[in-house]
């Protein structure tokens, strides 16, 4: 691709593995220099920045917990102190205890919340004045298809994952008279480094008759969508959910 990202600062959360690490390459070989955030994962986060600066490019890492607010502006304080501007947000960093709802309590919820609900809006309210003020912006958000179908044992993360998405829709009514658009992509089941192997091994047949294409996901499926919503080629799109999902879920 050559979407013409030259030029463009965008921060990836939890950048540092997997579909986060793999859209902050593509971004970076786009020509955009990547701010790439992390909270625990400091030596992965590290091997993108170094990854990206061996293609000629430009990366930093940032630490900060996107659950909590004031780290969040500091973070993105410092990325636009550090490369000038902030052009392109993804919302990808989030945490998923797979359980009953009945066997969860508060303790189980509120970590999922803070992360993937909390996380996304933290991450929205400190980088949009930035693109208010340059008059241009792109915020993408990922969730998992449990949020638009629901899905049993993941019910807290379906939820909050709902909000983000509800969040998307109107922060593009809100954001669209400043040239920022806002989206987020769905995702069916991807294969990470943090996928139970032992189970998809014993039930991968099952679960792929549930996708049309007969296979679930990987990291390299996904980013591409993130670096065409970030360009200038996607500038009329706006307040849409998109599907990266082999057709799981068709709504």
């Amino acid at each position: 691709m050559d979407l013409k990202l030259e030029g463009k600062v965008a921060l990836v959360t939890g950048g540092g593995r997997d579909v986060g690490r793999e859209i902050a390459l593509t971004l970076a070989k786009e020509g955009a220099t990547v701010a790439v955030n992390y909270n625990r994962s400091a030596i992965e986060a590290e091997r993108v920045v170094r990854d990206i600066e061996a293609e000629g490019g430009r990366a930093k890492s940032y630490k900060a917990d996107i659950g909590d607010y004031e780290a969040v502006k500091i973070m993105t304080a410092s990325v636009v102190a550090d490369f000038g501007r902030i052009d392109i947000l993804v919302n990808n960093a989030g945490y998923v205890k797979v359980q009953k709802f009945l066997d969860s309590g508060p303790e189980d919820w509120k970590p999922q919340i803070d992360a993937c609900l909390y996380g996304a809006i933290h991450c929205c309210r400190a980088a949009a004045p930035y693109m208010v003020e340059q008059n241009s912006g792109r915020i993408i958000s990922l969730i998992g298809d449990s949020s638009r179908i629901g899905e049993a044992n993941i019910s807290m993360a379906a939820a909050t994952r709902a909000g983000t998405m509800a969040l998307g829709k109107s922060l593009a009514k809100e954001l669209g008279r400043n040239n920022i658009t806002v989206n987020t992509v769905s995702l069916g089941l991807v294969q990470t480094s943090h996928s139970d192997a032992s189970f998809l091994e014993k039930n991968m047949d099952k679960i792929v008759r549930n996708y049309p294409l007969r296979r679930i996901g990987a990291v390299d499926d996904v980013a591409p969508m993130i670096a065409f919503l970030a360009s200038d080629a996607a500038s009329w799109v706006t307040g849409q959910t998109i599907s990266v999902n082999g057709g799981f879920c068709m709504v």
